[in-house]
């Protein structure tokens, strides 16, 4: 498992192709949550190239899912207040912790803002849901983290129900059958065109870029 603290996913060399960012609020076809939702509408916007790529994963869900999407770009400051709120949050739980284990342990959960997917654009939150609108049983809700959750926010637990199980399948081959990759301690977390899209695809380098 590679965690974005790895110090591979920095090395690779970041480039933007300035491929725009797309409103979702203006793409029918994909239902929005609005759990996240900020004054500026940024948890609404991703990348064309992530758009095109949520649109294939949906056409290829077995008939009455859908793809519920919660959350996309995430503006610099708005990455920096999570991941410190998240990195003091398991100082206190856990004093006995190294200042490296600290570091490893916050990054299961919330991207370091220097290689953050979602600074990019190129990264989504989302979850399945049926015609109706109805989330599906995924084994935790989104944004459970490690320690709440006994790690069965990892995609591949093995701690959760058998029907959460399939439903994870489901996605994991819509959203990887079109390209994306998956952060393997979020079952939620989805990416493309970021650092560690080309790390885990072996691309020479990024297509997207901190914005």
């Amino acid at each position: 498992m590679i965690l974005l603290s790895d110090p591979r996913v920095a090395a690779v060399r970041s480039e933007d192709d300035g491929d725009e960012l797309v409103d979702l609020r203006g793409v029918p076809e994909l239902r929005l949550d609005v759990r996240a939702a900020d004054a500026a509408g940024a948890y609404a916007r991703v990348r064309r190239g992530v758009a095109d790529r949520l649109l294939a994963a949906q056409r290829a869900l077995p008939v009455g899912l859908r793809l519920l999407v919660i959350e996309g770009y995430r503006p610099y400051q708005a990455q920096l207040e999570i991941f410190t709120g998240y990195r003091d949050e398991l100082r206190r739980r856990y004093p006995e912790w190294s200042p490296e284990r600290l570091h490893v342990e916050t990054t299961k959960f919330v991207s370091p803002v220097e290689v953050a997917p979602h600074s990019t654009g190129g990264a989504v939150d989302l979850t399945l849901c049926d015609a109706d609108g109805l989330e599906l049983d995924m084994g935790t809700v989104v944004d459970a983290t490690p320690e709440a959750s006994a790690n069965a926010c990892f995609t591949a637990a093995d701690n959760i129900p058998a029907a959460a199980r399939r439903n994870r399948e489901i996605l994991v081959a819509a959203l990887s059958g079109a390209g994306m990759v998956n952060y393997p301690t979020e079952w939620w977390h989805w990416s493309y065109g970021d650092r560690y899209w080309a790390l885990m695809t072996d691309a020479p380098h990024t297509r997207y870029g901190p914005l």
